[in-house]
């Protein structure tokens, strides 16, 4: 049994240990933030936060997050609302097909637990790794410097 909590609800599975956790958050808990991109770890569409940190769950194994909290995009609401890093993205509009949205929000409040008033070049460095193919980069950086303003 691997025990972890998951968006602040223990959870338990009796899975083996390198079941992915992509598919644990998206089959077993029905959790849909973390999208299935390359499967490799390389576009971020799959980024959750482990203890506070950014993770690409499409490469991590059930057992590295043992007895770790994992947070996913749906786990970032506050009093039923969307969190401040989704709120700022929705206020700029930073989402064309939205498939990498929930691994740049993520990756954005990562970044926003660590450095609350990042720089220009630490925000651009943060979202590095993170693939958006359809050319919304100008509206998420618009929306990062949104959500630390907010955040102040």
């Amino acid at each position: 049994m691997i025990a972890l909590r998951v968006n602040g609800a223990p959870q338990n599975f009796a899975l083996p240990g390198q079941t992915r956790l992509i598919h644990v958050l998206r089959n077993d808990l029905g959790l849909n933030g973390p999208k299935f991109g390359c499967g490799l770890g390389e576009c971020g569409a799959c980024t959750v936060l482990v203890d506070g940190k950014g993770a690409r769950s499409c490469c991590l194994p059930l057992s590295a997050v043992a007895g770790r909290e994992v947070t996913t995009l749906e786990g970032l609401v506050e009093n039923g609302r969307p969190g401040r890093v989704q709120r700022a993205f929705i206020a700029e509009q930073a989402a064309q097909c939205g498939y990498c949205l929930s691994g740049m929000i993520m990756a954005t409040e990562a970044l926003l637990r660590r450095l609350p008033s990042p720089s220009e070049a630490q925000i651009r460095a943060a979202l590095s790794h993170n693939l958006c193919r359809c050319g919304t980069h100008i509206e998420i950086l618009r929306a990062v410097r949104r959500a630390a303003e907010d955040g102040a």
